[in-house]
């Protein structure tokens, strides 16, 4: 099972954009995500084909399982 914490962030030109954290740390604390983000938009240390990030859009966890066969 692998999880990750989907970032997304609204760009300059009104686009949308995701950063993906991989195995976050858990219980996820959403007051923490947004104050992180908002932070991340205030570095402006991100440049994106759309611009800088310019607000926090939202916050999802991805949980996903892999199974994989060895085929003979």
């Amino acid at each position: 099972m692998a999880k990750s914490l989907e970032l997304t962030f609204l760009t300059e030109t009104g686009k949308l954009s995701q950063l993906s954290i991989e195995n976050p740390k858990e219980p996820i604390n959403p007051t923490a995500v947004k104050q992180a983000m908002e932070e991340i938009v205030a570095a402006n240390v991100f440049q994106t084909n759309n611009g800088s990030f310019a607000a926090a859009k939202g916050a999802r966890v991805i949980d996903r399982n892999v199974t994989e066969y060895e085929l003979a």
